[in-house]
């Protein structure tokens, strides 16, 4: 590893675009980042990246694809391992960059950067154990009648460059070497990086890193990019480019829908995994409002508050069936809600949009407000709100469906565990849906649970929407418009499987054959050998 003083990037924020290991400044438009706790911007300018750097960087990831994708998984392991230590080792500096430029408090950048880094690391381990290719292996039958049998073998292999667009509320885990870089980097392929405007220092300091990474590890030049640009033209360029196979985006519905069109009328279209909007239902049946509705209260007033509502789980809408106990949870909802103190949202334009779709929702007819921090706040701080709305007048006003990005949430007062059903049918899809109660009432409000269910990519049994565990079982992705393929997840370790597709071999020399599909499984990973899970050789 070269000392820190030999490596040009580290530690500096240039404002230049990352072109492979080369520092690129062709153009001369510009912009700055936002440092919305005081209020005002930033020292650091940044380049907006020009259509020939766009093209140089695409095309240094085609030619680093020829060579990456062929790399071992120990090799790409070593990598991904690489950039989680050349990020810890960015120290405070990082940390600081990212709270300057997001309005997030030192704990949040701490803790969103260990995430980022056990992230990494999980997929170096799913390299390292290999079996996330899913070999399969149908071996010949030469002499079965009345036609032989063909020998078959499958597995997942790189689709190409990769075009990720960082996410505006989570500056680290969704962004530069987030889970859609670490995922793709995993799979075997490039990743150009479309860094967010409103934190491109701290996507700066974070591609230093990958760089470092990169070079100490013997990858190919190109393996990565990152590009600044403040508005969506470099974005529309990098989707529309032949060489780039695929698309990951976590943001508004707007923008993922519209990368989406305008990937599908490419004249060869490519995936595009985008993470966008969610209200994330909550479902309050009786027990819980009986047992534990002064708890619930607190939980929830705490979960929308959390981060400013600034979560894609932020838990936008609560329903129940109409009750005292019902009413008296609003309340203290209310009360709870109303003792906390407001925070400060990532950008002045995402605290006006905030205001904008706090008063839209509160205009509609209907809706009664339960709470609302009404004290002075200083510039760009989210006051929260609560409202309230019967199940009629929810069904008939779509309007009041959306999602108000910020600590805003709507409590629907249902007549029946009927008219909860039908509210739940009519929502579009979600990322999580929540039950709290008791076990008991699952089996008697079946109907309900199943309209859940069918609107959502993740079930959560009393708890909070907010926080999302990064494993093998989690699934973040659900029905349109939460994302746009509600297969795939762009969380845990399964979000590999977004940037790769099967291959099958048929009657392949076994030199010539990929290892992991190799009669002797020089990797020794689990396969399906003749419809058998074995990590054992084909003799």
């Amino acid at each position: 590893m070269a000392a820190d003083k030999d490596f040009k990037y580290n530690n500096m924020i240039t404002g230049k675009n990352y072109i492979g290991k080369d520092l690129s400044s062709k153009g001369n438009q510009t912009y700055n980042t936002f440092d919305p706790n005081a209020n005002q911007a930033t020292e650091w300018t940044f380049y907006e990246a020009t259509k020939e750097e766009i093209d140089s960087a695409v095309g240094k990831a085609d030619e680093a694809f020829q060579v990456y994708k062929n790399l071992s998984g120990a090799k790409k392991a070593q990598f991904l391992e690489a950039i989680a230590e050349e990020l810890e080792a960015l120290g405070d500096e990082l940390t600081r960059t990212y709270c300057k430029e997001s309005g997030l408090p030192q704990g949040r950048a701490m803790g969103e950067r260990g995430r980022t880094m056990g992230q990494l690391r999980a997929f170096a381990e799913l390299l390292k154990e290999g079996s996330w290719v899913e070999a399969t292996i149908d071996t010949a039958q030469p002499d079965r009648q009345p036609f032989p049998k063909l020998d078959l073998r499958k597995m997942l292999l790189p689709i190409g460059p990769i075009a990720v667009f960082g996410s505006s509320n989570f500056p680290f885990a969704f962004s530069t070497a987030g889970g859609d870089t670490a995922s793709a980097l995993a799979a075997g392929c490039p990743v150009i990086v479309k860094s967010h405007p409103m934190h491109a220092g701290t996507g700066e300091l974070v591609s230093s890193a990958i760089i470092k990474a990169a070079e100490r590890t013997g990858m190919p030049d190109g393996v990565f990019s990152n590009l600044n640009s403040s508005g969506i033209e470099v974005g529309q360029q990098l989707v529309l480019h032949p060489k780039v196979k695929g698309v990951g985006f976590t943001g508004s519905i707007k923008g993922g829908t519209a990368l989406y069109q305008l990937a599908n009328e490419r004249k060869e279209p490519i995936p595009v995994f985008a993470e966008m909007g969610s209200i994330n239902p909550v479902v309050v049946l009786p027990s819980a409002l009986q047992e534990k509705g002064a708890f619930w209260a607190q939980q929830y007033a705490g979960s929308i508050m959390l981060g400013a509502g600034q979560f894609c789980t932020n838990p936008g809408l609560i329903l129940g069936v109409k009750s005292t106990s019902l009413d008296v949870f609003i309340d203290a909802l209310g009360e709870e809600i109303e003792k906390l103190e407001p925070s400060c949202m990532l950008h002045p334009n995402i605290h006006s949009n905030y205001e904008k779709g706090k008063e839209e929702v509160s205009a509609q007819g209907g809706t009664d407000v339960v709470a609302e921090y009404k004290k002075q706040t200083a510039p760009n701080y989210a006051r929260q709100k609560i409202l309230t709305v019967n199940g009629v007048n929810f069904l008939k006003n779509p309007k009041l469906h959306q999602e108000v990005f910020g600590p805003f949430s709507v409590v629907v007062r249902c007549t029946d565990a009927n008219e909860l059903t039908e509210v739940l049918n009519c929502l579009e899809g979600q990322l999580t849906g929540t039950v709290l109660g008791n076990a008991e009432e699952i089996e008697r409000y079946g109907s309900v649970i199943d309209a859940l269910q069918g609107r959502v990519g993740r079930l959560i049994f009393n708890g909070v929407p907010t926080g999302v565990e990064v494993c093998p079982s989690m699934q973040h992705g659900g029905p349109f418009p939460a994302s746009t393929d509600s297969r795939f997840t762009s969380v845990g370790v399964s979000a590999i499987k977004r940037w790769v597709r099967p291959v099958s071999f048929q009657n392949w020399p076994q030199e010539a054959l990929p290892e992991a599909l190799r009669d002797n499984n020089p990797l020794s990973i689990m396969r399906i050998v003749d419809s058998a899970h074995t990590n054992k050789k084909i003799e």
